[in-house]
């Protein structure tokens, strides 16, 4: 029997599994980027305050989330937090180790796009009587996000890839399935061929968005004659 002959012939069992633990791979990195992006925003944040401290200790959080190993926190959230009485079920363990790792590189995102900003942009919010919050919110953000589209959803792409990893602390999602489904057929080439596919099937969509995104907001940029003030930002509906 063929290789492909041999995948459709399994399709019927190994199909139902995969697909279920497809959703729990989706929901994971759903969950996971939702966190990260709110952990993102709020060391951005800290590391624009005029506080030394504030902006050291963001700093600090994110240079190291940056430096350990994705697979070290899952396993310091998963088995060592309930020594210390914080129980956390492989799901949710599993969405916050990867929320804060990739918060800090969101974080990064946010502070180059909102570098590519004017800096007289923020010196008019906050002389037209904005605090610094309301000047981040309702000034710098919404228009730096045009330039951090893109670089958001490479990073959403990388994190759909990295769920994988959570496979080691048991979350039930494509990796861990495949490996069980692979453990009872003994066709690793050929389970591993198909999660490979789904996998593709799921980042390559995302990938074309990244490029279409691109392709818009570069011409965006070159047919764009004019940057709005924070009171013409001020005046649209939020």
């Amino acid at each position: 029997m063929g290789f492909l002959q041999t995948i459709l012939a399994n399709l019927v069992d190994w199909g139902p599994r995969l697909i279920d633990a497809l959703g729990v791979s989706l929901a994971l990195t759903c969950a996971g980027f939702g966190l990260a992006l709110a952990l993102g925003l709020v060391l951005q944040y800290l590391r624009s305050r005029h506080s030394a401290v504030v902006r050291a200790a963001a700093g600090t959080y994110v240079i190291a989330a940056r430096g350990v190993p994705i697979l070290v926190i899952l396993y310091l959230i998963y088995f060592g937090l309930p020594g210390t009485g914080i129980v956390l079920s492989a799901f949710a363990a599993g969405s916050l180790g990867l929320a804060l790792v990739y918060g800090a590189y969101l974080s990064e995102v946010f502070r180059a796009g909102l570098n590519a900003i004017p800096p007289g942009q923020r010196e008019a919010a906050l002389a037209a009587g904005l605090t610094p919050a309301q000047t981040f919110r309702l000034i710098l953000l919404p228009q730096a996000i045009r330039h951090m589209l893109a670089p958001l959803l490479v990073n959403l792409i990388s994190l759909l890839k990295d769920s994988s990893i959570c496979a080691l602390i048991a979350v039930p999602e494509l990796t861990l399935t495949s490996r069980a489904i692979m453990s009872e057929s003994f066709l690793p080439l050929h389970v591993f061929a198909l999660t490979a596919g789904l996998y593709f099937a799921m980042a390559w969509p995302a990938s074309l968005a990244v490029r279409f995104v691109e392709r818009r907001l570069a011409h965006g940029v070159k047919s764009s004659r004019h940057i709005a003030g924070p009171s013409e930002l001020l005046a649209q509906p939020i």
